[in-house]
């Protein structure tokens, strides 16, 4: 594996158990990262809503459902700047600086966003503001999804990496299951007119708290080991970090897109679209739907520290390839089986979640992509532009396909999943030395 992750210079340093100050680490990592991704995915449960108010009156419904939607969709697009932008400087000047700010950076768009005026009182500045606001909350989590992977990679032993990268991207998505909680919660206690008025709000507000809370929080943890040691030896990149990158990293850019594709193909299409397309083809009742789809994300969240597990136990290659064998026939089950048996959605979801739960080996391979004096910049390059390429399309290419067939959400996740099989087969052909040097022969 890569030679510059903790450890790989020092062999007892590799081969020790996490410490107490590891687990502390893992734990205010993880929790901030919840956080901020429930700060940013928040929006979503409220489109509708926000659809209503943020626009003229007469504007017909699809339009508003579309512009609402539109604003969701731009915070994905401020991403690669963003990340591009904060990686510079962690590559540059300390990671904990970085992923302290891009929580911070998160948390105030948040809070303006509950405090925003509507259409109704401010006119066209009410989206104009909102748009912005959003493009900050993008930028800010193009930061930290890619800060965070390299954070925690770098401060636990090497042979711990996959767990570290497992539990955090469980904190990333548990964000997405909070989101939910929070959404059914403010529904199931307030009248429809009430959320109008202002129940819609409160999530908004009470993210922008927890996202100071968790400023708060990082700001007890340490810059990693091996930052401080390139600091150290005067061995910070000199040059452009994304300009060393491009030059010298294709090898590990391509891999990490293609993951990154695999990722999107999994929280997109199985944990953020299925509740809508399960209502759409089979007419269930939206609160069933919610249910199913909360227990997917919590069988998410715990696969992820799962295979995490075992990328540290049996390698990267083979538990990449048993997990996109596991998306794709997890996604199968859910689109076949739901249609034949409409009573089975919440097993079937819990399985089809546990599946996604491969997103969690995706990282512990892009850590390894790159070396040290540019693995923040290399990550979040390949990331964050393939996250707003792919993200951006899926919902599009599946809801158009979904007019063909039934099937097509499960037949576009096997598609990407192929996509991951060959990755798989090329760790598993390159080994582990091979991917280790791959800043050196791409």
């Amino acid at each position: 594996m890569r030679t510059d992750l903790p450890g790989d210079s020092t062999p007892s340093h590799a081969q020790r158990p996490l410490s107490g100050q590891d687990v502390r680490t893992l734990a205010l990592a993880s929790l901030g990262g919840a956080l901020e991704f429930y700060d940013f995915i928040i929006f979503v449960f409220f489109t509708g809503v926000i659809g209503q108010l943020f626009f003229p009156p007469d504007t017909p419904e699809w339009l508003r459902q579309l512009q609402a939607f539109g604003l969701f969709a731009a915070g994905y697009l401020a991403r690669p700047l963003g990340g591009i932008v904060m990686a510079h400087f962690g590559d540059r000047g300390g990671r904990k600086r970085m992923f302290t700010l891009s929580v911070f950076l998160m948390s105030v768009p948040t809070l303006l966003i509950g405090l925003l005026p509507t259409y109704a009182t401010a006119g066209y500045a009410a989206p104009l503001a909102l748009l912005v606001l959003r493009m900050l909350q993008g930028a800010a989590v193009g930061g930290e999804v890619p800060g965070a992977w390299v954070f925690v990679s770098e401060h636990v032993p090497e042979r711990r990496v996959g767990l570290a990268c497992g539990t955090l991207t469980a904190g990333l998505t548990f964000g997405i299951l909070l989101g939910s909680l929070v959404a059914t919660a403010v529904n199931q206690v307030y009248t429809p007119a009430q959320v109008r008025d202002f129940g819609w709000r409160l999530p908004f507000l009470v993210g922008g708290v927890f996202g100071f809370f968790a400023v708060f929080l990082r700001r007890w943890l340490a810059e990693t080991p091996v930052f401080e040691e390139m600091r150290r030896r005067k061995a910070l990149v000199r040059e452009l970090p994304l300009k060393v990158v491009l030059r010298g990293q294709r090898t590990g850019v391509g891999v990490s897109m293609l993951l990154t594709w695999v990722l999107t193909a999994g929280i997109v299409v199985v944990i953020l679209m299925t509740p809508a397309l399960m209502q759409k083809l089979h007419g269930l009742a939206p609160a069933l739907t919610l249910r199913a789809n909360t227990l997917a994300t919590l069988s998410l969240t715990v696969s992820c520290i799962g295979f995490g597990l075992a990328v540290d136990r049996f390698g990267l290659g083979g538990v990449l390839a048993v997990g996109c064998l596991s998306l794709v026939g997890g996604t199968y089950a859910l689109y076949l089986g739901v249609g034949a048996r409409p009573e089975s959605l919440v097993a079937l979801s819990m399985l089809a979640g546990g599946g996604v739960g491969v997103v969690g080996v995706v990282p512990a391979v892009m850590v390894r992509a790159f070396p040290s004096e540019v693995r923040f910049s290399g990550l979040s390059f390949s990331y964050n532009v393939a996250y707003a390429v792919f993200g951006g399309l899926t919902p599009l290419v599946v809801t158009l396909l979904t007019e063909l067939t039934p099937r097509a959400p499960a037949h576009y996740v096997a598609g990407v999943g192929a996509v991951g099989l060959a990755v798989a087969a090329f760790l598993l052909r390159a080994g582990p030395s091979r991917f280790g040097a791959l800043d050196a022969s791409s």
